[in-house]
């Protein structure tokens, strides 16, 4: 086996995590299937993760950077900040809709956490960085397009955190794409309507 250094050892073993877990589940998905997934030893997935815990932080994160890291580039200028708004939940519905079982798992995560004491600090962690991901995006919004917000940063994050969370479950049990589209507009328009420009 080709040596390969260790964050991109943890990465591979990561996504072959992601992988085994939208296929099989959390639960049943074992160090052992992981090891076999990524194609390394039972002894590699040790030698770059100590814990299951340590594990399923970086899943948690990865899967939460896949989403990130097209949002942000949807947030370019448009003619209009809400259209620039806009784009980006387009963004992050577009990556909801192409890989569903994805975000489905990002819940199963959630009550795999929450039902194990010594895990449910990742469920804190899981949906503390959602709030922190939405101000970061906000801040870039707000870079890009200067602008002032009657509420706070902080406080809209959590709004829009809990907002997608929300839609995103409804979706996935629904499955109505309509139904998904015009609660963003909703919120878009809501959100346009905090902002108090200062150009």
């Amino acid at each position: 086996m080709a040596r390969m250094p260790l964050t991109d050892r943890r990465r591979q073993l990561t996504e072959a995590a992601i992988r085994a877990m939208t296929r099989d589940g959390v639960s049943r998905t074992t160090t052992r299937s992981i090891a076999a997934e990524a194609g390394v030893s039972l002894s590699v997935f040790h030698y770059c993760f100590d814990s299951k815990q340590a594990l399923l932080e970086s899943v948690i994160e990865t899967i939460t950077a896949h989403y990130v890291t097209l949002v942000k580039a949807a947030i370019v200028p448009m003619p209009t900040l809400r259209e620039t708004i806009r784009a980006g939940f387009q963004a992050y519905w577009d990556h909801v809709v192409a890989g569903p079982d994805a975000h489905m798992l990002t819940y199963e995560l959630t009550q795999y956490a929450l039902r194990r004491p010594e895990f449910g600090h990742l469920a804190r962690k899981q949906y503390e960085s959602y709030c922190d991901t939405y101000a970061e995006l906000l801040e870039e919004l707000r870079r890009i397009t200067p602008f002032e917000l009657s509420v706070p940063v902080a406080v809209l994050a959590r709004y829009l955190a809990a907002m997608t969370d929300g839609v995103t479950l409804n979706f996935l049990v629904l499955g109505d794409e309509k139904a998904a589209a015009e609660i963003l507009d909703m919120v878009t328009d809501h959100v346009a309507g905090l902002v108090v420009r200062t150009d």
